[in-house]
């Protein structure tokens, strides 16, 4: 038992030594480029599928081990952990430090939640929206932390609301004989000594029509509940827990989902689509129709289906769905409506009037925006038009890089007064400084992505793509559909237990030889992957935002794995229509590209 203690502690150690000396035979044994690069790709991959070591530093491991092997040059390898995804992720890091900094992300948030209002099905929505957005442009895990407080704000003060309307049902119940006869004596207790009592907790006045509606009700439940001989009090209590207990994992897990979903909309939302653009951009140099706009049009329809039907999915899950009081008319808003509302009020009055820098940020945000799209288009021709001569040379990390820039010149405060107020001193501080750039900027991706970059060039220059290619070929007998649905389940699966920009780091180089072995237009099999790379729904491991909302206590394992296991369905689904219905048209998919390598081969795809 002793040595199994350990054992278990120096696990990682052990695996981080154990794994290159058992793969050390491949490359000992089979002595060809091809087998030099298939072990380092699998030390990585290993290393990275376990977390033994950090993902940066395994990401390093290419640019010494691939010069020992003669794969490639250490300049070579070295050019490859700095490209032009780099770029934009500063430039859209710049935009994310100025958000956070100046609190505008949540003024997003909490004027989208006041918008759709504060039925417990609509507020879900409202978070899911909000955090959602914010995802689109900021990590994934900073929406989730800054919407993620706003919503324990809320589940808190539903918690006192609720005590207080039952405090009411037990002073009703507990001080009438017979609720028929004394209802209106009880009622009028209720509104004269109870909600004067607790009228600063619940909305801040006393709601003269609390009581009266409390004992009504409470008047019928008991009704309901000696039909059915069960203890009043307890059955009562323990259905209320149920539902409030549903209500907060409804909200925490929509906002960790929700996240998660919103990133798939943009080029920027999320890690997992930088690199599959960087990947595609480099192996495909010729092919220019992956940008910004191309995207966000494929993407869109995709997020809202999913982001709707997940809404749906939690709601029946864990609340039922009723419909009939969704969309009810002039429904008279319960005592935890009002509770969620005057929390949303109450913070959003805290941020006080938009400011200076808030109103230069959105303009920014707005900017930058429509510089994305407005590049090149496709149906009209874009502002990269106005230079000819350089086409192609202006990119998406272009415009970030312009706009990123802005935010280190533009002063935050033009001026300042001192305590006097008469002496008014100029006083120059940008929008954001390097130190807050720097603690917003996530390193660890960039090397990890760099890391992924080098590996794939190893591939293609040691021979091992085409030698991958070549073993593929014959999954061109298989219907393309199911090629595409394997990959992606294999995608989804791989994904709950490693880290999204690893999984995707690790298959495009594979996914991308199948495509132009079985002569399929890569992106038919690369985008679905992509999105699917995102979809870690299952455990609070499988991704940061997952940790943080599972951090608060409200959930159990088994919650998210019911609930996750639901969503990881719906969107594989949708994946799958998409990419067979309106994605193929933008792409032309049934079409096999002239920016894609011929591979001869003697198997046709079925369709």
């Amino acid at each position: 038992m002793k040595i199994l203690s350990y054992l278990l502690v120096y696990r990682r150690f052990l695996l981080i030594v154990l794994t290159p000396l058992l793969l050390l035979p491949l490359p000992l044994i089979i002595k060809t480029k091809e087998a030099e690069c298939a072990y380092t790709l699998f030390v990585v991959a290993i290393f990275w599928l376990t977390e033994a070591l950090p993902l940066a530093v395994s990401a390093l491991l290419p640019a010494f081990m691939f010069p020992l092997f003669g794969i490639m040059e250490s300049k070579e390898v070295a050019s490859a952990y700095f490209k032009d995804f780099h770029l934009l992720l500063i430039g859209v890091i710049c935009l994310a430090t100025s958000i956070e900094k100046w609190n505008f992300h949540k003024r997003v948030a909490l004027r989208m939640v006041m918008l759709v209002g504060v039925n417990p099905a609509w507020l879900t929505l409202g978070f899911m929206v909000s955090c959602a957005f914010l995802s689109m442009w900021l990590s994934n895990t900073s929406a989730t932390a800054m919407v993620m407080p706003i919503v324990e704000a809320v589940a808190q003060q539903i918690i006192r609301a609720e005590a207080e309307v039952d405090a009411l049902e037990m002073s009703c119940s507990n001080g009438s004989i017979n609720p028929a006869l004394e209802l209106d004596e009880n009622t009028g207790e209720c509104e004269s000594s109870d909600c004067k009592k607790n009228e600063k907790q619940v909305n801040g006045h006393c709601d003269n029509n609390v009581g009266s509606t409390v004992c009504t009700i409470e008047k019928e439940n008991e009704k309901e509940k000696k039909q059915q001989n069960l203890p009043p009090a307890e059955t009562g209590k323990k259905s209320r827990e149920d539902k409030y207990s549903g209500i907060f994992k409804v909200m925490s897990l929509c906002v960790a989902y929700s996240a998660t979903i919103g990133g798939l909309t943009t080029i920027t939302g999320t890690s997992t689509n930088l690199i599959f653009a960087e990947h595609f951009n480099t192996r495909y140099p010729d092919c220019q129709c992956i940008n910004f706009g191309s995207w966000f049009i494929l993407s869109i329809p995709i997020t809202v289906i999913i982001l709707l039907l997940s809404w749906v999915w939690l709601q029946w899950l864990f609340l039922g769905f009723d419909f009939k009081n969704m969309f009810k008319c002039g429904k008279k808003k319960t005592a935890r409506e009002e509770a969620s509302a005057q929390v949303v009020q109450e913070e959003y009055k805290k941020l006080g009037p938009i400011s200076y820098p808030e109103i230069v940020t959105l303009i920014l945000f707005i900017l930058m925006t429509l510089l994305w799209f407005t590049r090149d288009p496709g149906f009209i021709p874009g502002w990269s038009s106005l230079f000819p001569k350089y086409k192609g040379y202006a990119t998406d990390s272009t415009t970030a890089l312009v706009i990123g820039i802005l935010f280190f010149i533009i002063p935050a405060k033009t001026f300042s007064r001192t305590s006097n107020g008469e002496n008014t001193v100029f006083g120059y501080t940008p929008l954001i400084t390097w130190k807050e750039f720097q603690s917003c900027m996530p390193w660890e991706i960039a090397i990890l992505v760099g890391g992924g970059f080098a590996l794939a060039d190893g591939c293609e220059v040691s021979k091992l793509s085409e030698w991958v290619a070549s073993k593929l070929t014959p999954l061109g007998s298989l219907p393309l559909w199911l090629i595409i649905l394997i990959s992606c389940l294999i995608v989804t699966s791989v994904t709950e237990v490693a880290s999204n920009p690893a999984t995707i780091t690790i298959f495009l180089p594979i996914l991308s030889p199948l495509a132009e072995a079985i002569h399929v237009n890569p992106l038919f099999i690369l985008i679905p992957a992509t999105f699917c790379t995102s979809f870690a729904f299952l455990l609070p491991v499988a991704n940061p935002a997952n940790a943080i909302v599972f951090s608060y206590g409200h959930l159990a394992v088994t919650d998210m794995v019911k609930a996750g296991l639901g969503i990881n369905i719906i969107g594989v689904a949708v994946v799958m229509l998409a990419i067979m219905t309106w994605i193929v048209p933008i792409f032309d998919l049934y079409t096999y590209p002239s920016w894609a390598p011929i591979i001869p081969s003697t198997n046709s795809t079925g369709v």
